[in-house]
C-alpha cells in the first residue's frame, strides 16, 4: 500500500544538495521501489518490501561477496563510504541481524530525504557520520580501528568518484580499517578502453595484495560503460567462494582472479594524490529513461 501511495505522488521529494545540485526520491519504473537520483543520475535503489531485492546489478555482485563472509548469518561490522539511499546497509540488517554499520555522507540534507522518504527497518544498527569520506574514515573511532570486517566504497559526486577518494593514499586509510580476514570492496565505474579501472585494480592491490574483480562480460572487457567490483583483502580470499559468485550472477557474470588480475593491470600505474584524476563521466544517455 504504501508503494502504491507514493507512486502517485505527482512531485517526487527532493532535496538540494551543498554543490546546488537536487537529490529526488522517485518511484522505479522497471524495478519496483524507489531509486535515489542525484542530478539526474540514479545513485541508489531500494525495495522497501524486500530489502534483498538488489535492482542495481554491480550491487547484487557486493551483496554475493558480503555473503561469502565470515558464517552465514554472522553479525558484522561494516563500514560504508558513500550513503546514498543506504541500500547495503538495509540488506545488511535484513540477512545478518545485529550487524553494527557506520555509515559516511558527505549530504546531511541527503540523508535526511532517505530517512524521511525511505526509513530504515526497526532494528538496524546504523550510525551515519557526515563528512568527506576519506577525512571522516581516517577520523574514526579507535575501537573501529582495525575492526571492521567489511568496508565498502561507493562514492559518487553525481556520476563520478571524485579524485582524491582514488588513490593509494586513500586506500591505505581504508586498509588500516580492517580487521584479520576483512574484505574492502570498490565500485569502480569506467568505459572502453578501462584505463582508469585498471589503474584502480593496480592501486587497491597495491595496498592489499588480494584483490579479485566481479563485473558483467562485456564490461570488463571494456566494450561497455559500467560498473566493476573490486575485492580486496590482505589475507587470501578462499577460492571455494568463486563458483558461488559466478552463480550468484547478475549474468553474464566474470569474476577475474590471480593471473587475470595480474594481466588486467599489466601497464598500469598506481594512483597517487598528486596525479589522481575523477573517474570517467559516463553519457547523459546511459541513465535516460
Amino acid at each position: 500500500m504504501e508503494r502504491m501511495a507514493r507512486a502517485h505522488v505527482e512531485e517526487p521529494a527532493q532535496a538540494r544538495l551543498g554543490d546546488g545540485s537536487i537529490a529526488r526520491v522517485v518511484p522505479s519504473r522497471f524495478a519496483g521501489g524507489f531509486e535515489l537520483e542525484v542530478a539526474g543520475t540514479p545513485q541508489s535503489h531500494v525495495d522497501l518490501d524486500d530489502p534483498t531485492h538488489l535492482h542495481f546489478e554491480y550491487v547484487a555482485r557486493m551483496a554475493a561477496v558480503i555473503d561469502r563472509l565470515r558464517m552465514p548469518g554472522q553479525p558484522l561490522t561494516a563500514i560504508h563510504l558513500g550513503g546514498g539511499a543506504l541500500t547495503l546497509p538495509r540488506y545488511l540488517a535484513h540477512t545478518r541481524p545485529g550487524s553494527r554499520q557506520q555509515v559516511i555522507e558527505l549530504e546531511q540534507p541527503l540523508i535526511d530525504l532517505v530517512r524521511a522518504e525511505l526509513p530504515l527497518p526497526r532494528g538496524a544498527q546504523v550510525r551515519v557520520r557526515i563528512g568527506d569520506a576519506r577525512e571522516v574514515a581516517a577520523k574514526l573511532p579507535a575501537g573501529l580501528q582495525g575492526a571492521a570486517d567489511l568496508v565498502v566504497s561507493d562514492v559518487f559526486a553525481g556520476a563520478q568518484t571524485p579524485a582524491h577518494l582514488t588513490t593509494l593514499e586513500y586506500y591505505r586509510v581504508l586498509a588500516g580499517l580492517l580487521a584479520p580476514g576483512g574484505v574492502l570492496l570498490v565500485n569502480v565505474a569506467d568505459g572502453a578502453g578501462l584505463a582508469f579501472a585498471r589503474r584502480q585494480v593496480a592501486t587497491v592491490r597495491a595496498v592489499l595484495g588480494e584483490v579479485i574483480v566481479l563485473a558483467e562480460v562485456q564490461t570488463l572487457k571494456g566494450r561497455r560503460f559500467g560498473n566493476l567490483v573490486i575485492a580486496a583483502s590482505a589475507d587470501p580470499l578462499p577460492v571455494e567462494w568463486l563458483p558461488r559468485l559466478m552463480a550468484a550472477g547478475p549474468h553474464p557474470a566474470k569474476v577475474a582472479q590471480g593471473d587475470e588480475i595480474g594481466a588486467f593491470v599489466r601497464g598500469a600505474a598506481v594512483v597517487t594524490d598528486a596525479d589522481a584524476t575523477a573517474s570517467p563521466k559516463p553519457a547523459a544517455s546511459l541513465f535516460e529513461r
